[in-house]
């Protein structure tokens, strides 16, 4: 089996030596997954920026469009990020025979996904009736939808073969194909956003056609890929075919719900912040978006590091190698910090340039450069509650993660972050800033919280569970 991506741990080294050596590991396994996270949200901001460019209903169409069927995948997309640690798990125990039944098993959990998806996004139109949307833009919005709803299937394909890929240390593979659907979809959104090679022009719902295309075209050539490649040729996807098995998907199941409904929280929660903020006037809700913009450009390094934690814990838990598992998921807690404290300075350094390169408006810019001095100072909760929740990940330890998330951001951030936005119960009402303290206070509550989880459980008495 190739260790150069996972390789067995060196007990004999020194604890320094040992650190460096899986921090080097993590910085493997985690370069392809940065890489694989920003061709990602290139696409988003591909079809964005080209929408935009016909029409201002384009636009908003798109924009509508991806808050609908972003939330449903992401829900999905964590479900099956429960594959990445079982398969990783059964990597590091060398139960090699048991990892095809568990892809398959992945695959049939996407199949399921992508039936719901397809139903209720080719079915939208309650929804958009609701929203009391322009009746143009709605056509718009649910053409997009029910185009994009045709690579709704090589999407999940895609995240279940990566349970597979990445658990066996090869962050590489997917990294690839992302950037292969990325390459298609600026030509693709070309040719059908503006009518090129003889096809109409459809807007906004181009762009629809345009990410399905590129989506199933990666998915097909990965499978190609994991059929000839040399290194998957042994597991033969294809060839050993395994039919649903009913505990083999429930186990999926218990451990990847409670991380997708995490993910739908925090997702959920940054969509309803934005729709308190609306009655405050559009230079507000600019200057929000923009320094959410930032935060999330600025959050894909430390989460890149957290899934490769995540494999990283999850394989040698399986190699039955506790002690390394437990230096590596809190040594993280100290690259992780260095990192937003990096980060704290620069946001705080240079928040007025980071502005200027969004916009010109003077208002906007003031309101961004406030809220981003927020943004400096969450920027360690934040990197900390992620470091601590992909080490429990790998662990395989989601539920109770899942309650504190939920906690901290529901019962903690939002109530709070409405509280000082709009109310003089604490002091003059702060605006937009006040959503970006009850961020920061959910966030310090969510990595207090996950960190006395990680630290309490011993990596003994969870590898055997």
């Amino acid at each position: 089996m190739d260790e150069t991506h996972q390789p067995l741990p060196e007990v004999q080294k020194s604890l320094v030596s040992r650190t460096l050596t899986e921090w080097k590991t993590l910085a493997i396994l985690g370069g392809p997954i940065l890489i694989a996270q920003l061709a990602q949200m290139a696409n988003g901001v591909i079809d964005t920026v080209m929408a935009g460019h016909s029409s201002a209903k384009d636009l908003a169409a798109v924009g509508i469009g991806s808050s609908l069927w972003m939330p449903l995948f992401l829900f999905f997309m964590g479900i099956l990020s429960a594959l990445q640690p079982i398969i990783s798990g059964y990597n590091g125990a060398r139960t090699l025979h048991k990892i095809m039944p568990s892809t398959w098993q992945g695959v049939y959990i996407a199949a399921a996904g992508a039936v719901v998806m397809v139903l209720l996004l080719t079915n939208i139109h309650p929804v958009l009736s609701l929203l009391r949307m322009e009746p143009n833009t709605a056509t718009i919005t649910q053409g997009y939808l029910s185009a994009f709803a045709w690579g709704i299937p090589a999407m999940l394909l895609m995240n279940a073969l990566r349970g597979l890929t990445d658990g066996l240390g090869h962050t590489r593979v997917i990294m690839m194909f992302s950037l292969l659907s990325t390459l298609f979809n600026l030509p693709l959104n070309y040719i059908f956003i503006y009518g090129k090679l003889g096809l109409p022009a459809m807007g906004g719902i181009g762009c629809g056609w345009a990410t399905s295309l590129s989506n199933s075209i990666a998915a097909i050539a990965l499978l190609v890929y994991l059929h000839r490649s040399r290194t998957f040729r042994q597991f033969q996807l294809l060839a050993e075919w395994v039919k649903p098995n009913l505990a083999g998907i429930y186990y999926i199941l218990q451990l990847g719900i409670p991380i997708g409904f995490t993910i739908f929280v925090e997702s959920s929660m940054f969509a309803v912040i934005a729709l308190f903020l609306a009655p405050l006037g559009p230079v507000t809700v600019a200057g929000h978006q923009i320094a959410l913009n930032v935060v999330s450009l600025l959050f894909m390094l430390p989460l890149s590091i957290g899934l490769a934690l995540t494999l990283r814990v999850s394989f040698l838990v399986g190699a039955n190698a506790p002690d390394t598992a437990r230096l590596i998921s809190r040594s993280s807690l100290l690259l992780a910090s260095a990192i937003a404290l990096i980060y704290a300075t620069l946001l705080f350094v240079f928040s007025g340039k980071i502005a200027a390169l969004y916009t010109a408006d003077p208002g906007v810019r003031a309101v961004t450069v406030r809220l981003l001095s927020f943004a400096a100072m969450f920027q360690i909760a934040d990197v900390i509650q992620v470091t601590c929740i992909s080490a429990l990940r790998g662990y395989k330890d989601t539920r109770i993660p899942m309650l504190i998330m939920l906690f901290s951001f529901w019962v903690v951030g939002l109530p709070l972050g409405y509280v000082l936005t709009f109310t003089n119960v604490a002091g003059p009402a702060l605006g937009a800033a006040g959503f970006w303290v009850g961020l920061t206070a959910g966030l310090i509550s969510a990595s207090l919280s996950l960190g006395w989880r990680l630290f309490r459980y011993q990596p003994q008495q969870i590898a055997t569970s």
